[in-house]
């Protein structure tokens, strides 16, 4: 990667080079078709989880897709895809991603660093030169999605991205529970201040299929993502039910999707992704 990524220098640089990685920045972008911004108001919501798994849905369609882990300070990506550990190769002059499968490719900090337990300790302008590099000098090539995950929250991570993929729309992750949604108000309140489009809200976690009676638990509640995206003029994306086989399906980096092909939460995972082949 860069100088900034390889030595954690402080970003500074000619105008020269600023605006020749701005160029490159442009030239990759060009060869990506769509790009998702997915954001949540809070931790503990599930945002990476889904925005793998959406991923995931799109490239079993038979899409070209790219997931660009942001997180610097906890990359889960990696983890929950089975590349934890994996590191990123080179490709001329550029950074070969991690490859998933043949439609499905990765990035992340962690695949840069020495080790998994590198503690990643840099201010704005470093994260912000992070994702730019992870745009430019990352060997994409010719892709149909990018789904860039964000951490929580409207801090450094989700505002670099929205000022350097301009064209790149927010997919905002919440569970039923009040306390999450009015995290959810607050990044909706992010993306319009940055205008930043909002594609869609995600209610995840959204009701409990028991699995041995079959009964449906609301055990965080249910409805207040679609209630709030009707509040904002929002479009509702649909509702991912709880399942634990999904907790430990990212833990230990399976493909939950393939494993667990006809239940409700592959069900839903694909209706969305279907919404957004559509758009």
């Amino acid at each position: 990667m860069g100088e900034c990524q390889q030595h954690g220098c402080d970003g500074g640089g000619s105008q020269n080079a600023g605006h020749d990685n701005d160029e490159n920045v442009k030239k990759a972008l060009a060869r990506i078709r769509h790009k998702y911004l997915v954001m949540s108001g809070k931790g503990g919501v599930g945002k990476t989880s889904v925005a793998v798994n959406l991923a995931m849905a799109l490239a079993e369609k038979g899409f070209k897709v790219g997931i660009m882990d942001v997180d610097v300070h906890g990359p889960d990506v990696p983890r929950m895809l089975g590349l934890s550990g994996v590191k990123a190769g080179s490709a001329g002059d550029k950074l070969e991603p991690l490859h998933y499968s043949d439609n499905l490719s990765a990035i992340s900090i962690e695949g840069i660093l020495p080790d998994n337990d590198t503690a990643v300790i840099w201010r704005g302008p470093l994260k912000h030169a992070a994702i730019t590099q992870f745009i430019s000098e990352v060997n994409w090539g010719n892709l149909d999605y990018l789904i860039i995950d964000s951490p929580p929250g409207t801090g450094d991570e989700p505002m670099s991205v929205a000022q350097t993929v301009i064209d790149a729309k927010a997919i905002v992750v919440t569970t039923p529970q009040e306390v999450a949604l009015s995290d959810v108000r607050k990044s909706i309140n992010f993306c319009k201040k940055l205008n930043l489009e909002i594609f869609g809200i995600i209610e995840n976690m959204s009701g409990y299929a028991c699995p041995h009676c079959g009964e449906a638990v609301d055990i965080f509640g249910s409805g207040g993502g679609e209630k709030t995206a009707k509040q904002f003029g929002l479009r509702f994306l649909g509702r991912i039910p709880f399942d634990p086989n999904m907790v430990k399906a990212a833990d230990i980096g399976d493909a939950f999707q393939l494993r667990y092909k006809d239940s409700p939460v592959t069900k839903a995972l694909h209706d969305i992704a279907d919404i957004m082949a559509g758009a």
